[in-house]
């Protein structure tokens, strides 16, 4: 987590400073020689700074940063980093006077998301001015509890394209699978198992991550479903990180309200999910004809529930979504996350210098005082090169 004011103000020069930070790029993938951890959801970067919008106390930009590259991929956002914003904020006194919505001490931080242009309401408590560090709320994949962070994602819909069905199709075949592309909190394609062959339940993250042909099978359907989706050009030049993918099925144990989900981040199978793909599955499960809501037990009817249960590698998460039927549009969706912070201090980069040509020119001044010191008629004779 870095603030605005200490970055240079050209966002051109960010790049080596994040990669410098986090330990990149690093041909092993360990990311030793930084604060990163050698996986997709620990190579992150969030920039936060005071928000000049009237409806935003802070602005939020994430950064998805390469671990064996130099990518630096400002394309998307991370719902679980977004849930470190607020509390930062308070901590860090960017919000210098926090409103006490309750008896609880909760407090609400209005985040504008920089990468999709969206607003979050973040509502948490606070004890003594501070984010409490402390509560009752846990997370499966996640040790321990702590104080519950609701983020309200409002109007999620169309965070890259505009739309929330971004091809105006709710189902449609992209390179020989039936897949749904959605587009709510982040661009998404969800292809059901069956159409990758994969059949006997859910598999684990480090099934589908021994299994090369169906990574990449899957890269190759989230490249084309990126180009449908207008996120680039060609299949080439589609970012890493959206759209995100993921396979969905149904439980096996007919629970109502519930899909079973398996996401991809940046290539890599996830251990749990990424908040923004549970957004983008409670905005397409209550929609008949997405291959989302014909993964739900209930054959794609809508529901009479906001809240929708999506089951991931390390358990469960629930997820609410606010739809105006009437306007057929998604209002919000709201997850509960937790964070505290762990530890606030400096890191110190490696600097690089290179080779360069130094020229000198010099100046009548230069040649006077060389004439005076008798060390003859000054004679320039060209350039030096040196390194340093």
């Amino acid at each position: 987590m870095l603030q605005a004011k200490d970055l240079p103000q050209d966002r051109e020069s960010w790049g080596p400073i994040f990669l410098g930070c986090i330990g990149s790029p690093d041909p092993y993938g360990r990311q030793l020689d930084g604060l990163g951890g050698g996986v997709s959801s620990l190579s992150k970067v969030c920039v936060v700074g005071k928000s000049e919008r009237q409806d935003a106390d802070v602005d939020y930009t994430f950064v998805s940063l390469g671990i064996k590259n130099t990518h630096v991929d400002y394309s998307s956002n991370c719902g679980n980093m977004s849930a470190a914003v607020g509390p930062y904020s308070i901590d860090t006194g960017l919000v210098a006077s926090p409103t006490v919505l309750d008896k609880d001490m909760k407090t609400i931080v209005r985040v504008h998301n920089t990468n999709t242009g969206k607003i979050i309401h973040q509502v948490f408590p606070v004890v003594e001015g501070e984010a409490a560090a402390n509560g009752d709320f846990s997370i499966d994949g996640v040790a321990g509890t702590g104080a519950r962070v609701e983020l309200k994602f409002l109007d999620p819909a169309g965070s890259r394209t505009g739309k929330l069905f971004p091809t105006g199709a709710k189902s449609e075949i992209i390179d020989g699978a039936r897949v749904t592309c959605v587009d709510a909190g982040n661009p998404c394609c969800f292809v059901p198992a069956a159409e990758l062959g994969v059949s006997g339940g859910p598999l684990s993250p480090q099934e589908i991550d021994a299994d090369k042909a169906l990574l990449g099978r899957l890269e190759e359907i989230r490249r084309k479903a990126g180009v449908k989706m207008g996120l680039a050009e060609t299949e080439e030049s589609v970012p890493g990180s959206v759209p995100k993918i993921g396979i969905v099925s149904k439980p096996h144990d007919s629970q109502p309200d519930t899909v079973v989900v398996r996401a991809m981040s940046v290539g890599q199978p996830h251990k749990a999910i990424p908040v923004t793909v549970a957004l983008a599955v409670a905005a397409a499960v209550n929609i008949p004809g997405t291959t989302v809501a014909e993964c739900r037990v209930g054959g794609g009817s809508p529901s009479s529930s906001e809240m929708t249960t999506v089951r991931h590698a390390s358990g469960t998460l629930d997820v609410a979504a606010e739809f105006n039927h009437h306007e057929g549009k998604l209002v919000s969706a709201t997850v509960f996350r937790t964070a505290r912070r762990l530890m606030e201090g400096r890191v110190f980069l490696e600097v690089t210098f290179v080779a360069t040509r130094l020229i000198f020119v010099p100046g009548p001044f230069f040649q006077d005082i060389w004439e005076m010191m008798g060390l003859g008629t000054f004679a320039w004779i060209g350039s030096v090169e040196d390194s340093f």
